[in-house]
């Protein structure tokens, strides 16, 4: 189904352009932030990802003839916006940190300007983007760094919406995953494919040997056999005896991963199968894996946490507006000022400072644009915002395969510079603080 991504929004959005528009406030500038106030519960530290899928989604981010009869005919706008919207190209600029980033709480994580009516429609499907992809990403790095260097794979496109299935997969990667059992994630994004058979693929042959010697013979003697659809002792031998000591790998399914884990690598090897490589699945998270640290298992396979963020399915993300033209032309910072939900006013800029080369503190830098080109961090502070689009110019290196690559070796770079209890499963305060100023 080809749609386009300007109707992934919410329907006020395009009430207020209609509002703007007939009152002249929306070609004021503006500028708007992407932060969140808080990390999912005891989380260290959150990673950025999606901005890459912003991207791509912003160069088709436009209306045919077809989606504005529909906002016509739903009387959603007037006639004089459907007008506007005929040639509708966002022409603002967008910069934030780069995909594979950490954030805490308060980090500009996006900053988009242009005109409010551009902006705002933009703001529904940035926020649905960045909040699932980094509640991905996050959840996916704690898994990998419980897993320590053993490859992690994702599974979960079963336990999820079919369109978040190929996010998620993209998102692990960018998390530290190595690959995806989703096609459609692996053409569109050029992502690792994995997967050999399930058990129905070994109940529908007349015995165990028989799925066996057919899988062999179709995929080679590489291929990673599924032994625990009736007894495993028995598969093990079943699929070395088919495959011989070259036998690329089994997966086991069920049972105490552990204990089936350490009973297989001993008998594979007793068989002469010491190359035999093993996986197990079967709903895994962080903790899961952190307890599997001492079993002798080649990688791992996860699915439905992976995909729901592990219990954290969104990173609360909002898009505020921070700064706004005023009816005398001059750029005026603004702020809500509601109980519990005020933001701080103004364009920002970040930076990480380190000690004894670890963080120690994120510094978030507000002030006018004037104020900010004067700033100058101390040295060793690390600049966090990159520029994504210039005047409706998108920077193409944040786009395709290879950005998703180079976001997937930056994640592990930049955790590492954290202090080692951004790694700790155990629930507390976000690894580094977040120092704002006000100039």
């Amino acid at each position: 189904m080809d749609y386009s991504p300007a109707l992934m929004t919410d329907m006020y959005e395009y009430t207020m352009l209609d509002a703007c528009l007939k009152d002249g406030t929306a070609n004021r500038k503006c500028v708007f932030e992407v932060f969140t106030r808080h990390l999912p519960l005891g989380r260290r530290y959150g990673v950025v990802a999606g901005t890459g899928r912003i991207l791509d989604a912003l160069e088709r981010f436009h209306l045919d003839d077809e989606d504005l009869k529909f906002l016509s005919d739903r009387k959603v706008v007037s006639p004089e916006t459907i007008k506007w919207l005929e040639n509708f190209r966002f022409s603002g600029t967008i910069k934030g940190y780069r995909e594979g980033e950490m954030f805490f709480p308060n980090s500009p994580i996006l900053e988009i300007e242009g005109t409010f009516g551009e902006c705002t429609l933009l703001e529904t499907l940035v926020l649905s983007i960045l909040n699932y992809d980094s509640a991905v990403a996050s959840a996916a790095s704690r898994m990998v760094s419980a897993a320590k260097d053993r490859p992690c794979m994702d599974m979960g496109g079963r336990r999820t919406n079919e369109w978040s299935a190929v996010a998620a997969a993209r998102a692990a990667v960018v998390g530290g995953f190595q690959g995806t059992a989703n096609l459609l994630a692996a053409q569109m994004y050029g992502l690792k494919a994995i997967g050999t058979a399930a058990h129905c693929f070994t109940l529908v042959h007349d015995s165990e040997r028989q799925a066996f010697e057919s899988q062999i013979a179709a995929l080679g003697k590489n291929t990673t056999l599924l032994v625990d659809t009736y007894n495993i002792e028995e598969a093990v031998r079943t699929a070395v005896e088919v495959a011989g000591p070259e036998l690329g790998g089994v997966r086991i399914d069920s049972g105490d991963l552990a204990l089936m884990a350490q009973r297989v690598r001993n008998q594979l090897d007793a068989l002469g199968a010491t190359n035999t490589r093993i996986t197990v699945t079967n709903d895994l998270d962080e903790y899961a894996l952190a307890a599997l640290q001492t079993a002798p298992v080649d990688s791992y396979g996860v699915g439905t946490m992976l995909v729901t963020g592990s219990g954290a399915p969104t990173c609360a993300m909002v898009y505020k507006l921070t700064e706004r033209e005023g009816a005398d032309g001059v750029m005026t910072p603004v702020m809500k000022k509601s109980k519990d939900k005020a933001t701080v006013p103004g364009r920002k800029v970040a930076y990480r400072s380190y000690e004894y080369n670890l963080a120690d503190v994120e510094h978030v830098i507000s002030g006018s644009e004037d104020k900010l080109a004067a700033f100058r961090p101390e040295e060793g502070w690390k600049d966090l915002m990159v520029d994504f689009v210039d005047h409706g110019e998108i920077d193409p290196q944040w786009q395709g395969h290879d950005a998703i690559q180079r976001a997937h070796d930056y994640r592990a770079k930049a955790l590492a510079e954290l202090p080692i209890a951004a790694q700790s499963l155990m629930r507390g305060d976000p690894v580094i603080p977040t120092e704002v100023t006000v100039l």
